[in-house]
Formats: structure tokens, sequence, C-alpha cells
């Protein structure tokens, strides 16, 4: 399923991206991390949307059977970040990335085998 292997995509490329930076002031005192923090919201909001556009493919079926993440954060991110992008936080960005991208990615590997063995 071409959404799935979107969301694993951008799933990754945060983690990838975030991977360099341990503080907060990592994103907000320099060029470079105000870029880094531009470029990961911008995945956090693919991801959203990719969300939204699995949960519409699968009529809401498929990720109440992973209970393991809070999908209705994970896609309201996306409508934080698309509509309220001038109040973003960079430390809910940090935490966002530090403790919620990770064990996504693992669920949405672990939905990719379930489907590809079924």
């Amino acid at each position: 399923m071409e959404v799935l292997r979107q969301i694993d995509s951008a799933a990754e490329k945060i983690l990838s991206r975030f991977a360099p930076v341990k503080s907060v002031a990592d994103f907000t005192e320099s060029p470079a991390g105000m870029e880094k923090l531009d470029s990961i919201c911008m995945l956090l909001i693919v991801l959203g949307e990719s969300l939204k556009n699995l949960d519409k493919i699968t009529k809401g079926t498929l990720l109440p059977n992973y209970p393991e993440v809070d999908w209705k954060k994970a896609k309201g991110m996306r409508d934080i970040l698309t509509h309220h992008y001038a109040d973003i936080s960079a430390d809910a960005v940090f935490n966002t990335c530090r403790e919620k991208i990770g064990p996504l990615a693992l669920v949405i590997k672990k939905i990719k085998r379930d489907i590809s063995a079924s």
C-alpha cells in the first residue's frame, strides 16, 4: 500500500534528520537549526496527512487495531502545524520527535508486515 510506504519514509526521514539534535536549542539557536526544524515540520505534516489518507482508504478500520500509537494526536499534529505554524513550539516538535516518532515508525513497519502476510 503506497500510503504506508509514504508514512514509513516520512518517519524514517524525521528520525534521520532529528538524530543529531540533542536539545531544543539545536533547533532555535542557529539558522541551520531553524532550517532543520522547518524540514522536520514539513515531514510531520506529510506524516499526518498520509495517516488521514490511510484512514480514508481503510474507512477507519486499520489504525484502531494498533492502539500503541495515539493516531488522533498523530493526525492532529498535522492540523496544528498547517494552521498555526507561526505559533509552533520548538519544544513540542522536539518532544514529538524524541518520544513519538520512533514508536510510530515501528508500528507502521508492523502494519506493513501484517498486511503483506495476509
